[in-house]
């Protein structure tokens, strides 16, 4: 137990939490993530949010009755007792605002998804991050689905020449636009392209959205999102060769465990499987596409 890093959670609105801690604390659990245990956290919830305040009493009990973490009342308290710190309010207008109080702590922070809901709130994270030196990694899960990583590594059929993302895509008014759901087939998309996108052009109506990002090297990508119909996320990645069909579900390992293993990475070594400027370019790019979806316009990043 000596080496094992103490986690802690701030926000227990979301069921993320359940399932990243049952992963960590679980050892018997059929895809256990080891080397962490979750021993602290902040309730939290967003009076104005129904999805966050509502949700807050229930995982604070799991966690306090199942799991044995200590409960504390304040986002300074969760910094002090853990190693490592798991940022899960699901409310994304927050996470600024409580990274600054634990950012001086000097610990690793995963933060859920999204980063922030403006580019400026994120802008204002990498730096707080930049003065205190602490690694920060941030991403939905889906980045990781096994299903997903397999197509992105079978390079026989030549380099990616587009991809097509699509997934659910409810709307919810505090998270603005496609920071709620959209951000996970966004998160597909850039899982492929890596950064670089220059603009973004949306078409919409009350059932369905369709953001295509142009990439400076000329690769279109695009994102579908539907609140008719399908409500399962998947690809189509596009190779010089043949067109690949990426099942997120076919793999039984649970995305999030795929994802705490490089969460796992960025507690012990403090380094982050991911670019944070590609993050924040990810941030730049819902904005945008926000912005397209309300104007019809064409958006450069």
């Amino acid at each position: 137990m000596s080496n094992t890093i103490k986690i802690g959670i701030i926000g227990l609105d979301t069921s993320h939490v359940t399932a990243f801690t049952q992963l960590l604390n679980d050892a018997s659990h059929q895809y256990h993530v080891p080397g962490g245990k979750v021993v602290v956290a902040y309730p939290g919830g967003s009076p104005d949010f129904e999805l966050s305040i509502s949700r807050v009493e229930g995982f604070t009990n799991t966690l306090r009755d199942t799991y044995g973490a200590q409960i504390v009342d304040s986002v300074e308290a969760v910094a002090e007792l853990s190693d490592a710190i798991l940022l899960e309010s699901v409310d994304g207008r927050v996470h600024l605002e409580q990274f600054a109080k634990i950012a001086p702590f000097g610990k690793p922070v995963y933060i859920d998804k999204p980063l922030a809901i403006t580019s400026e709130d994120a802008r204002q994270i990498a730096a707080l991050a930049a003065k205190h030196n602490v690694p920060v990694m941030s991403t939905s899960a889906l980045r990781y689905a096994e299903g997903l990583l397999e197509v992105l590594a079978d390079t026989e059929n030549g380099g990616i020449l587009g991809v097509d993302t699509f997934g659910p895509m409810a709307i919810q008014p505090t998270q603005r636009g496609f920071f709620w759901y959209g951000i996970h087939s966004v998160e597909m998309l850039y899982a492929a392209f890596g950064k670089g996108c220059e603009s973004v052009t949306v078409t919409t109506n009350d059932d369905h959205d369709i953001i295509v990002g142009r990439w400076a090297d000329g690769r279109l990508g695009t994102v579908r999102g539907n609140r008719r119909g399908n409500n399962k996320f998947g690809a189509m990645v596009h190779r010089e060769k043949a067109t690949q069909y990426v099942d997120v579900y076919s793999n039984p390992k649970p995305y999030y465990a795929s994802l705490l293993e490089r969460i796992m990475v960025l507690f012990g070594e403090r380094k982050a499987a991911i670019d944070f400027s590609e993050t924040l370019e990810l941030v730049r790019f819902i904005e945008a596409a926000n912005e397209s979806r309300e104007t019809g316009a064409t958006v450069k990043l």
